[in-house]
């Protein structure tokens, strides 16, 4: 009898193991749905912000041929 006593704790500890690792595997998706969610929000705002850059950049002049750097004048 010892042998299924000890059998019947076994599967009982089995079972307190599995609804723990179903609560923690639970939590673990919520985190990763949250983590995911913010993850495309980022992705969205950094596009709209490189469509601002590219945008601001369109509307300035374009470069003047590089001019020679001027000198310090002496004794400024």
């Amino acid at each position: 009898m010892a042998k299924l006593e000890d059998l019947a704790e076994r599967v009982d500890r089995l079972v307190l193991r599995h609804q723990e690792l179903k609560r923690t595997s639970a939590l673990i998706e919520q985190q990763l749905a949250a983590v995911t969610a913010e993850r495309d929000s980022l992705r969205s705002r950094l596009a709209a912000a490189r469509g601002r850059i590219d945008a601001l950049l369109e509307r300035l002049p374009a470069e003047p041929a590089a001019a020679p750097a001027r000198e310090p004048e002496a004794g400024a």
